[in-house]
């Protein structure tokens, strides 16, 4: 195997039950309708992606580009006063990136994935946010460009995720599937069965050796 390429939200971050807060706040003030199955249906959709499903399913009363935008100042602002970063991540990166060449391949906007590095400092060469593709996660864009960014094969590549459309993206970019659960949002049965499941990111290291 030729690298490691990282999810960032659920895996490194403890953050989508920040993510689903502020949406639904920011939704409720701008005249939408939380469903049932928004927060589900929203996870690793690229940014405009989800600004259009903030419109369309849940009726924000904004364009898409202006919701996306004020839902992404509002989480700046919630790292600004906390990062929750996942206890044992950074160690478990620095960890992997001293043995494999690693990367960020995640849903979330740039600007979001540049504040965790610069917070955390750790040596990832290489950060794709899916708003540089043609589709967001279950599809396998941003795991294809994250390799090519490294100058790797995907089936030489190791993909560590949390959530169903996560694993489904790295599954059908050929990679080789560690899963690390999200306690909040389990992914599917189904889905698990294809992967190999590690009970917390602690774990990874000594799962690559």
């Amino acid at each position: 195997m030729d690298a490691v390429i990282f999810d960032l939200d659920g895996v490194l971050i403890d953050s989508e039950q920040v993510w689903d807060e502020v949406r639904q706040s920011f939704a409720a003030a701008h005249g939408g309708t939380w469903t049932a199955t928004a927060t589900r249906d929203m996870q690793g959709m690229s940014t405009p992606e989800w600004g259009a499903y903030l419109v369309e399913a849940v009726g924000v009363r904004l364009e898409p580009e202006e919701a996306s935008a004020g839902v992404i100042a509002e989480m700046e602002k919630a790292y600004a006063a906390h990062l929750p970063v996942v206890p044992g991540a950074v160690e478990a990166v620095r960890a992997v990136a001293s043995r494999f060449p690693v990367a960020i391949a995640s849903s979330a906007p740039a600007v979001l994935i540049r504040v965790f590095l610069d917070v955390t400092g750790l040596p990832v060469p290489v950060a794709v946010s899916s708003e540089e593709c043609a589709a967001g996660k279950p599809s396998p864009d941003v795991y294809l460009l994250a390799a090519a960014r490294l100058g790797v094969s995907a089936a030489s590549c190791y993909a560590v995720e949390d959530s169903t459309n996560g694993l489904k993206a790295a599954l059908a970019a050929g990679m080789t599937v560690l899963a690390v659960p999200n306690p909040h949002f389990p992914p599917a049965a189904e889905v698990l069965e294809q992967v190999r499941v590690l009970g917390s990111i602690s774990e990874l290291p000594a799962a690559l050796a």
